[in-house]
């Protein structure tokens, strides 16, 4: 695995900064680096490509801009946005008849990338054509764990995708309570309550039960989670597993980082994960009552109306959360440490190109996968008022207007979490689920059965013996 330390992101990125973002000119000099002439942008003038994506804040601020392309290049970009497990099935249908309705395709790592690798275009293929536009500062740019898990699957020299987005699993907490109640919080409990590297998950739980003790007046409860019988309920437990040690399979984070079609049989009864299982498990029943019926929203909303302290949450409800009543009160730092290490879920995905696309068309989605992805566009993103995500790129971090909007008053908020991020994408620090093909209902087993232990219907120990029951037979273990 590529070591990747936070010096790599803050390197310096040289001529790229201040770039006008919504001209074509001044983007058209700062993509053209190292080609010959502006022609290659030219190439497919003409063309209609479709593009199908999750409705992600990415996606909408791209949206918005398409004028900027289509003056670069004369490429017209139809966007087609739906909810992640309908694009799935569209997909599906277009790989499976051989078509290519759709050209730029959004691949999530685990519902699309694994399962369909081999409908995508090894992007190797221009990356290594001189005739075409390069990738701006080249891959070696984009983090390095994101590139991997994004774009790769099995080895290390395919590349399907760009990295695209990247939401990330980290603790969002009331600041201005911890500052509050900080003195009594520390006597009461006897350790220091702010969140930092040293904090512990079971310090989370005992200022979780401190707050909802009823010592705080602005809240009912310390934590919220987003624990409903959905995929957010094994997002949520996989933090505490990693945390613990555990992983759903051998050399897990491998296997979430290029991925496998053999996973071999299921960890989930090894002693690190049961010991998650039975911390969740009591995590929860200090928790707000709520949890087991929220997904990742739903908590977001919850959090904002005040109903607790304290959340694992996807690092992009930054947004939203810094536009509410509690603007200025929020802090942000990687989840907390277990007996293993701090494992922050990662849940982002790249963009990549239909094989069954024409040769026009593949060259028209290439150069569409080069601006998408590029310093400047996702510069504008951090800035649209319509959307926008996290930059997956490390020359981003770099720029002085970035750097400077990681502190309040900002344009950026979800910059406001950039010093947490930059330590969960560390190779230590960053949270994979496993990259197989089967995943979809690996992740049904696991969410369904981590949903009766919270009930009360079944123990740690009955609950992670079923699931990798189950599992196995799925992986055929």
């Amino acid at each position: 695995m590529t070591q990747f330390k936070r010096r790599d992101i803050l390197k310096g990125m040289g001529g790229l900064a201040g770039l006008s973002l919504m001209g074509a000119g001044p983007l058209r000099t700062a993509l053209a680096q190292g080609m010959a002439s502006d022609e290659a942008w030219k190439q497919a003038s003409g063309t209609t490509i479709q593009f199908i994506s999750e409705n992600t804040p990415p996606t909408t601020a791209i949206a918005a801009n398409l004028a900027s392309f289509q003056e670069l290049t004369g490429i017209t970009v139809n966007i087609t946005e739906m909810q992640l497990g309908a694009l799935v099935q569209k997909v599906a249908l277009d790989f499976g008849a051989g078509r290519s309705a759709f050209d730029v395709i959004y691949a999530d790592p685990y519902q699309v990338l694994a399962p369909y690798h081999r409908g995508l275009v090894d992007l190797n293929t221009f990356i290594n054509d001189d005739q075409q536009p390069v990738v701006p500062k080249g891959i070696e740019d984009f983090i390095p764990t994101q590139l991997a898990a994004a774009g790769r699957f099995k080895d290390r020299e395919s590349l399907y995708t760009l990295p695209y987005d990247c939401p990330t699993m980290i603790w969002i907490y009331r600041r201005d309570l911890f500052e509050k109640y900080h003195d009594q919080m520390q006597q009461d409990l006897g350790f220091d309550p702010t969140p930092s590297d040293s904090t512990t998950w079971e310090q989370y739980y005992q200022i979780a039960e401190w707050f909802s003790n009823g010592n705080a007046s602005e809240v009912q409860y310390g934590t919220g989670h987003q624990a409903q019988q959905y995929d957010s309920l094994m997002c949520d437990f996989s933090n505490v597993l990693f945390a613990y040690g555990g992983d759903y399979f051998a050399n897990g984070q491998q296997v979430g980082l290029l991925g496998t079609d053999s996973p071999g049989a299921c960890q989930l009864t090894s002693e690190p994960a049961m010991e998650a299982a039975r911390f969740y498990q009591k995590l929860l029943k200090v928790a707000h009552p709520g949890s087991t019926s929220w997904d990742w929203t739903g908590v977001a909303n919850a959090f904002q109306n005040g109903e607790f302290a304290m959340m694992p949450e996807w690092h992009e409800f930054a947004g939203s959360l810094e536009s509410s009543q509690l603007q200025g009160k929020i802090g942000y730092a990687p989840l907390p440490k277990g007996p293993a290490r701090s494992a922050n879920l990662w849940g982002g995905t790249g963009i990549g190109i239909n094989a069954n696309a024409s040769a026009e068309k593949q060259k028209a989605a290439w150069l569409f996968l080069v601006w998408a992805t590029s310093p400047q566009t996702q510069l504008m993103g951090l800035k649209s008022e319509v959307g926008g995500g996290t930059p997956t790129r490390q020359s981003v971090y770099a720029m002085p207007e970035v750097k400077a909007a990681s502190t309040p008053p900002t344009d950026m908020p979800n910059m406001l979490t950039a010093d947490t991020m930059l330590t969960a994408w560390q190779d230590e620090h960053i949270g994979l689920r496993p990259k197989i093909a089967q995943w979809n209902e690996v992740d049904t087993v696991i969410f369904t059965e981590l949903s009766k232990m919270l009930a009360g219907q079944m123990s740690p120990e009955e609950t992670m013996q079923s699931a990798k029951q189950r599992i196995d037979r799925i992986v055929g273990a």
